[in-house]
């Protein structure tokens, strides 16, 4: 019963917006706080996995395609060493030539070769060799060069949320879903219609999966929730207490960015925008597999899914406007 509690964690993927793309980078609090992001091997939670030459990610010199891995994993009930799969899992783009930023979100039952290991869930690949295992098989099955990763627990979304003040949102639909597995603490009950969702809700709203479409139209409502939080982020008084925002999030956070790293992206960011969006593999391009007695999402062509990468990079929807799941209003704030 325990994988029907997964989380999806858009902490991380906020955090990265706001602390790349707006102006309160250049504190210096909000680069202490960055810093303490990049955690040495004796503290890390990933510090079992040896590094290996092959799983190295490229470098990156400032001029090409950057790509950032953002994964969210449930830590509950882990004994010590062990690392939860990856539940959610975010590329994000940034490409300085045409200063566009796009955004994939991947699938975790896709069916992939892990490198080193058997065939397996793509979500599997951090538990079976850290994050550059991870950001190597995302980067096989996609065709891009990812040079970075940032890792949370779903504490770092709720705390997010909470410290701007909670996110006004727009609920397609009523949400419910009960579990006694949990004592009821991690119940689903939300009603449609614009509301105030704090991040015990939010977290409600974002990790709903038990419909018809199951993980397709939860991630199409990752991306529209990204955009009211990011709005929300955007806000002056939001700027100003950066560095509050990040220290409450950073003990929830792993990367291997360095500040200096992160400046170089924030120099970046704050001179692009966010062009488009898209999940990974598309519909057309999965297969449903049975593997092993369980359900899978296989990848019917896998050099079309690259080209599908390219054709999405090549887009820029900043002109069109966009709607949440249901085509109703979202992602307003105050």
């Amino acid at each position: 019963m325990r994988k029907r509690w997964k989380y999806t964690l858009f902490s991380l993927l906020g955090l990265l917006l706001i602390a790349f793309c707006f102006i309160g980078w250049k504190a210096y609090g909000t680069y202490r706080e960055m810093d303490q992001i990049h955690k040495p091997k004796e503290q890390s939670r990933f510090g079992q996995f040896e590094a290996k030459p092959e799983y190295k990610p490229p470098e990156w010199e400032g001029s090409e395609r950057v790509n950032v891995l953002l994964m969210g994993g449930d830590e509950r009930g882990l004994r010590k060493g062990e690392v939860a799969r990856s539940d959610s899992m975010l590329v994000v783009s940034f490409d300085p030539t045409s200063k566009k930023i796009h955004l994939f979100s991947v699938l975790r039952d896709t069916y992939v070769d892990i490198p080193g290991y058997k065939p397996n869930r793509i979500n599997a690949a951090i538990t079976l060799g850290g994050p550059e295992l991870a950001m190597k098989t995302i980067g096989n099955l996609t065709g891009l060069d990812i040079q970075y990763y940032v890792y949370v627990d779903f504490q770092g979304f709720i705390k997010l949320v909470d410290s701007v003040g909670g996110v006004d949102f727009y609920v397609e639909k009523d949400m419910k879903y009960s579990d006694a597995a949990d004592g009821h603490v991690y119940d689903i009950n939300l009603k449609k219609g614009q509301q105030h969702l704090d991040g015990d809700h939010a977290l409600q709203y974002v990790r709903f999966r038990h419909d018809k479409l199951s993980d397709f139209t939860r991630t199409e409502r990752q991306r529209a929730f990204l955009k009211a939080i990011a709005n929300k982020l955007e806000s002056g008084w939001n700027l100003i207490k950066l560095p509050d925002i990040l220290g409450e999030v950073t003990p929830y956070m792993e990367s291997n960015m360095s500040a200096k790293d992160m400046l170089k992206l924030a120099s970046l960011g704050y001179k692009s925008h966010q062009a488009g969006s898209a999940q990974l593999p598309p519909m057309e391009l999965v297969e449903d597999k049975v593997v092993g007695g369980s359900s899978v999402l296989g990848v019917k062509n896998e050099d079309a899914l690259k080209g599908y990468v390219q054709e999405v990079l090549a887009k820029d929807d900043t002109t069109v406007p966009s709607a949440s799941p249901s085509a109703s209003p979202s992602g307003s704030s105050k």
